[in-house]
This record gives structure tokens, sequence and C-alpha cells, in this order.
């Protein structure tokens, strides 16, 4: 559709940014915090790029109100951040940490005082270690009521203040990557473990957010998923089918259960044939269906374009996690499809397809599939960027990234779809996962690397100022600037 006038975005929509406890946080073992997964497995050589690890991070534990005041100067609307599940119940069950909930109310004071939305994420990847070494994380089922009683802990300590809640932040994600390809904690590869594991966090997923419905908490709950809308490479029957394989199994798949309670059809007939399928236990589906959404929380950076992989086809390839772009591998699953190179789009350094059209798509699925408003909880460019003589970063890049997927939401806006927000990925620069500190995200500079934590300084990019700009406008620019 093209639109002869595009709709304005909501006056009070949601602009804002986001971060993860484990990337920007730091102090991993003060004031009776205790190790999570991730706190031991960057220990292990070889698994993050240089060694890196969250022990310091951008210290925003300590920092944190300079970094609230960065917010407010550039007129933030809202914040997502998470909360570390070992800073508050250090082992995970039992007993509770005072010290940790009190540094969440600081945070949360803070942004209110401020006038700055505080968006809570209840999960984002940092699983206590004391849980996980008790009975296997996410593939016991005890893990239901721990995860229950925590985020109860949280709904009642801060729900006073807290309107937005997220539950689990790219579930497809930390499960895929922990427990298929190795990449993340627990560091497994086996299938069948995956979707076992996989299973019981959606039904912890919507006990939690059951949980929350029997508070009466005065809010909106939802996950947040890693969508990359599937595309075919051609029209070939054959292709068009693996990319609707692929969006059933990796988008599907997790986005229906969240909002209707039930896997899609073909992709569990799938799992069955193939002896994939999770142990669904009675009472499972009831419990499900307790957990719809408010929104659905979408973390969009990419699309995938499909082909047709045959039995014998290619399997999981390796991850460029250096930023040497071309360096990423063809990967698939045999007998369903294979992601290849899309010949319209540009990429990151990271091998990442750029496609702001492929947000506007996503967000037409989902509101077509589940008619639940969307929030983006996570959008952004990770790229190298340099602090010149005069302190100053000139990321034109990242500029030109976010307007142009703000465009595409407006677009989808005038499409017909209900937006609560945006949110970029990330605020200030922070640890990637996997990738070290040479991946930078933020619109504020932190001067460390890899090897030197140095004085940890703020700068601001020149995306910042941009993105103040756009927050006054309430985004009347993009259009405007898009058009020249």
């Amino acid at each position: 559709m093209e639109h002869k006038k595009l709709k304005p975005f909501p006056e009070d929509f949601l602009w804002g940014s986001a971060s993860a406890a484990y990337q920007v946080e730091g102090a991993w073992d003060t004031d009776g915090k205790k190790a999570s997964v991730w706190d031991n497995f960057v220990r292990i050589p070889g698994k993050t790029f240089k060694g890196t690890n969250g022990d310091v991070a951008v210290d925003h534990y300590n920092r944190y109100k300079e970094d609230v005041r960065l917010m407010a100067e550039q007129g933030l609307r809202a914040y997502r951040f998470s909360v570390a599940w070992s800073r508050v119940i250090p082992h995970g069950n039992g007993e509770v940490n005072e010290a940790g909930l009190a540094f969440y109310d600081h945070l949360i004071n803070e942004l209110i005082h401020y006038g700055i939305e505080p968006v809570l994420t209840l999960y984002h990847w940092d699983i206590p270690q004391g849980i996980q070494d008790e009975y296997g994380g996410w593939e016991s089922r005890k893990i239901i009521k721990d995860f229950t009683d925590y985020a109860e802990l949280l709904f009642k300590r801060y729900g006073d203040r807290v309107k937005y809640w997220v539950t689990l932040n790219e579930q497809n994600v930390f499960i895929t990557h922990g427990y298929q390809l190795e990449y993340h904690p627990p560091g497994i590869s086996d299938t069948k473990r995956m979707y076992e594991a996989n299973h019981i966090a959606n039904l912890a997923n919507a006990s939690a957010i059951a949980k929350f419905r029997e508070l009466g908490i005065d809010g909106k709950i939802g996950p947040s998923f890693a969508y990359g809308p599937n595309y075919s490479i051609d029209a070939n029957p054959k292709n068009v089918l693996a990319a609707l394989d692929s969006e059933e199994l990796n988008s599907y798949f997790w986005m229906d259960v969240y909002t209707f309670g039930e896997y899609p059809i073909a992709a569990l007939n799938w799992l069955k044939e193939n002896d994939l399928a999770p142990t669904i236990e009675p009472g499972d589906t009831e419990l499900l269906k307790k957990g719809k959404p408010d929104f659905m929380g979408v973390n969009y950076y990419r699309t995938m374009t499909n082909a047709f992989n045959p039995l014998d086809g290619v399997g999981f390839g390796k991850m460029n996690t250096t930023g040497k772009k071309g360096t990423s591998e063809e990967s698939g699953t045999p007998g369903i499809s294979k992601h290849v190179n899309n010949p319209y789009l540009e990429k990151t350094d990271w091998d990442w397809d750029i496609d702001p059209t492929g947000l506007r798509i996503g967000l037409r699925r989902i509101t077509s599939r589940y008619r639940l408003p969307v929030m983006i909880t996570e959008n952004g460019l990770g790229a190298y960027d340099s602090l010149t003589d005069d302190l100053e970063i000139h990321d034109d890049y990242r500029i030109e990234y976010i307007r142009e997927h703000l465009y595409a939401i407006q677009e989808a806006i005038t499409d017909g779809v209900e937006m609560l927000g945006y949110c970029t990925w990330s605020f200030t620069d922070l640890l990637s996962w996997l990738n070290g500190y040479q991946k930078r995200y933020g619109f504020v500079y932190v001067d460390r690397d890899e090897t030197d934590e140095k004085e940890l300084a703020r700068y601001k990019k020149d995306s910042y100022f941009w993105y103040k700009n756009t927050i006054e406008e309430n985004g009347a620019n993009i259009a405007a600037e898009k058009q020249k």
C-alpha cells in the first residue's frame, strides 16, 4: 500500500530506549548478588569476543543517576531495563536480597522523577546459576514456580510505579542459542531438549502473566519476541513453501503460543514426525491460554530470506561474531529451509540484513494474525563508532537506520497497526553478548574497549541529538526528512 498521507505518531507514543542488566550493570558480585549463568559462561575460553565479560560492563549499577540524567536531557519518554534475577533472589529461589531490590527501587524512582516511563523486563537471559545447578534451569518444571514467585515479588514491589512489563526477552533466542546452537549458556546442542526447555519456558511465561492478572496489577504485560519475518527468495513454489515453513517454525511457533495458547498445526505435526515434540502434560494447554498478553513486544533487526533445503541439505552454519563482513556461513534446517542472501538488501558488518520495510511487513503480520497492540522493545544498529579528537561521534549511519525504521513504523500505523512505543537498542553502548564492546549500539558512547575499562566516560553521539529532536517533534520530522 502506498498512502497519500501518513498518519502521525500517537500523542502518547513511548519514545524510548533499552538495555539489559548483564550488559550494562556490572557489579556482578556486589551487595549480595550471586552469579548468573552468564557470569560463568563468559569465563569459558573462546565463548566471547576476546574473552569479554560483564563484570564491570559500563558500570550502570554505580552510574545509573548519570545515565538517567542523560536520558532526561534527551527527552526520553520510556526506558526499558531488565532486573537481574540473581541480584534480587541470589540463588533463584529462597532468600531475597533487599539490597538488590533497593537498587531497582532507586532506578525506577529516578526515572519517574524525570518523567520517564519504566518498562521492566523480568528476564533477559541471566538465570541464576544456583537454580541452573540445582535442577537444570529451563529444563525442569520446577522453574515455573520459581519464576512465578520471582515475578510476583517484582509485581508487588514495583507495581505501584511500573505500568509496562516484559516477561521473557527473546525466548526464541535464549532457548535455541542455549540448547541447540551452543552459543549461549548452558551450551547444549540437543534439539529435543531445546523443544522441551522451550515448552517449559512457555509455561513459566504464561504462569507469570496469570499471576499478574490474579494480583490485579494496574498495567500492561507481554513477552518480547525476536521477530525476523521470512521471505521466499523467488516465486518458485518450493521456496515459497520453505519461507512459510520457516515462518511457522521460527516465528508463529512462539507467538501463537503467547496469544492462542496453542502451537501452529503444521509445525507441531512436523515435530511429532521427527520425534522432537515437547511433552505436553494435562493442564498445560489450560495454563498457556491464561497467558494471553496485552501487547506483543517485538525486537526487530532483520528479515530472513529462504530457499528450499532438502533432507540432505545444510544445517546450522557459523555466526559472524567478529564484525568481519561476509564471514557468516549458510544455515538451515534440513527438510525445511535454508537462509540465503537477499540481493536487494544491504548488510551490517555482522551480516544482518538491513530491511526497514521488513519491519512494516512484520507489524502487519502480527496485527492481522493476533489483533494485539505492538511495542517495539528493541531496534537498532550495531556498528563501529569512532571517538574524534574533539570527543565527538559522527554516526550518520545510525541516524539513517533509525529514521528508515521509524518511517516504516509510521507507514504501519497508517496501515492500521496499533503501536504503543519504540525502544531503540540501546541507550548507552554496552556489552554485546558474544561480540564484546566493539559492536556499539548506543546514543551515548562509553569510552572503554575489550582490554581497557578506561574511565568509562560518557559522550553524546550525533544520533543522541537527532533522536532528541525527533522526540520533541513527536516524529513529525521523520516523513519530512525522508522526502528530502
